[in-house]
């Protein structure tokens, strides 16, 4: 079965106040869209063209041979998580157990926002910033390019997304309005908390 695009979790111009139509559709609709189709092809024919993203890129993590393979894979994957992590009349404030381990994580709120904003801004050319469970605990990361937790050992709970495609066309060059954008206005909380839930054993361990 071929790997597919996924839609868009709402409308295109559904996070206007923060991230333009045009940003959705060039980035949706064509970056996205290419590691798909990039994917397919590279795996056609292949035991891999039946696996779920998530076992493809386990199994070529860290096979130099399937380097390509990985980086559209994990790319699919990453893009599909980010749209997830955004709603319209996003950010906020996180509640319940999510906002505890957040307290208990990082000291709170602001501590948490500003350690993630500062990963998101640091990373340096292209790549990701990520929540994620590790060992049972809360923590920041970013990593490069295509790379991400599910390559690792941590449990992804929520990305940004700072290739300059991301925002180039709304903020040009100025990646931190973009992640304050995003922090302040488009992060679904919801998503996140239902993340750490669904692995409530591992934030448990």
């Amino acid at each position: 079965m071929a790997f597919e695009l996924p839609p868009l979790p709402y409308a295109k111009d559904a996070l206007q106040h923060a991230m333009s139509a045009k940003t959705l559709e060039f980035h949706h609709d064509k970056h996205h869209k290419a590691y798909v189709d990039t994917l397919n092809k590279l795996t056609e024919g292949t035991p891999l063209a039946s696996q779920s993203l998530e076992d493809v890129i386990r199994a070529t993590a860290k096979d130099e041979s399937k380097l390509a393979i990985f980086n559209n894979a994990a790319q699919a994957w990453n893009h599909d998580f980010f749209w997830h992590c955004m709603k319209p009349k996003g950010g906020g404030k996180p509640i319940g157990d999510l906002a505890a381990r957040i307290d208990q994580g990082f000291g709170g709120l602001d501590k948490f926002l500003q350690q993630f904003a500062e990963a998101a801004q640091t990373q340096f050319g292209s790549g990701w910033a990520w929540l994620v469970l590790e060992n049972g605990k809360l923590k920041v990361a970013k990593t490069s390019n295509a790379v991400n937790p599910i390559a690792g050992h941590g449990i992804p709970l929520l990305t940004c997304d700072v290739w300059e495609h991301a925002y180039y066309l709304d903020y040009q060059n100025r990646r931190p309005d973009f992640v304050k954008s995003f922090l302040d206005q488009l992060v679904n909380w919801d998503f996140v908390a239902e993340n750490l839930s669904r692995h409530r054993g591992a934030a448990a361990a």
